[in-house]
């Protein structure tokens, strides 16, 4: 037997959930099909920072503001940027930035938290989506809905009902490493990056790490050609990408602790749109993902989900709502995509780090 939706979410992410938080405070249920078994099937990536205008705004709209703030994670707005001979090129120490950080697990969870028992149907693995809307799972079930909104990520399942459009590799990979209990076992590292964000860039190199509260969570970044496949990331090959840098941050690879993770960075065209089709939307990086040199991923998903929601309340025509949404998503997509490109061009050319001291520098 098909079960039949109103309006069905695929994906529990930021965005999927600010949607059904945002929906269910207005008296609209939704479905939520999550892949992930239950909310701790996996971590859930590091800090992220919180945009008054999109992030921000969007917890408002979910009567989650309040509860949010106490999530802040005082003094880790700071930033300290580097060259590659370990020179410290920028040290800043905001205490008011418009940007406070927290975890993205915390905000996750705050989110989940705030939905009723049910909501979210975990395990559910999409095989096939149909023309007409038509869900089938892995375990044999299916699904339609009126709505379907594609909350499901760079490689989303939903996206082909409204675009042909697919994630390229930009030509940059990370290896994800971390050091834990870094005030007791990593005290030199812990000093080098400080309480926020850190960032070291040269000749198409980098390491870009945060300050967690248990761990030092760092991504080394490299310009390549191909991705890395997982068994070729190992702390011998990262260290001989790295060898003509200041050994502060090869420590940074030496010391770290448990799996060397590969992250390959892929983004849509920028300026990714799709025609009007009856009963489908995309939200968060299904429609938009980037590269995160911008800092709008989580806060555009959570804002796509806060004016979906919004859009489907204050008009009774869904595909008028959709319209709606769809014509102030594009270009504000477009704009952060664009921004994300450049920064990104910036932070690995050959003079780096000086262009993206200037982009630091001619902020407000």
């Amino acid at each position: 037997m098909t079960t039949h939706h109103e309006i069905a979410i695929i994906g529990a992410g930021l965005g999927g959930l600010t949607l059904a938080r945002v929906l269910h405070v207005s008296g609209i249920e939704a479905a939520v099909y999550e892949l992930d078994e239950s909310p701790t099937a996996r971590t859930q990536g590091g800090m992220l920072d919180i945009h008054e205008e999109s992030g921000q705004q969007a917890l408002r709209a979910a009567g989650l503001y309040d509860d949010f703030v106490k999530l802040i994670l005082p003094g880790a707005e700071t930033m300290k940027i580097y060259d590659q001979h370990a020179v410290l090129r920028l040290d800043e120490d905001h205490e008011e930035t418009g940007r406070p950080e927290v975890h993205r697990r915390d905000l996750r969870d705050l989110l989940l938290g705030s939905l009723p028992e049910g909501v979210i149907r975990w395990g559910s693995k999409v095989v096939e989506i149909s023309d007409d809307r038509e869900v089938r799972l892995a375990d044999g079930s299916t699904f339609t809905a009126d709505l379907l909104v594609g909350a499901d990520g760079a490689w989303s399942k939903v996206r082909p009902l409204v675009s042909d459009a697919s994630p390229a590799y930009l030509g940059l990979s990370f290896a994800e490493l971390n050091l834990l209990d870094p005030e007791v076992r990593h005290p030199e590292s812990a000093e080098l990056i400080g309480g926020g964000m850190m960032m070291a860039l040269g000749n198409g190199r980098g390491f870009l790490a945060h300050r967690e509260p248990d761990r030092l969570h760092v991504y080394a970044a490299v310009r390549m050609d191909a991705e890395w496949a997982a068994d070729e990331v190992t702390k011998e090959t990262l260290l001989a990408e790295f060898k003509d840098w200041d050994d502060r941050f090869l420590k940074l690879v030496r010391d770290a602790e448990g799996d060397l993770t590969p992250r390959a960075i892929h983004a849509l065209p920028v300026g990714h749109r799709w025609d009007r089709v009856p009963g489908v939307t995309l939200l968060g990086d299904a429609a938009h993902v980037m590269s995160p040199f911008a800092g709008e991923g989580a806060n555009l998903a959570m804002q796509d989900g806060a004016e979906l929601a919004a859009a489907l309340v204050a008009e009774s025509d869904t595909e008028t709502a959709l319209a709606t949404y769809e014509a102030a998503l594009f270009p504000r997509a477009e704009a952060s995509a664009a921004e994300s490109t450049e920064n990104l061009e910036i932070s690995f050319a050959p003079d780096a780090p000086a262009g993206i001291l200037n982009f630091f520098n001619s902020m407000p």
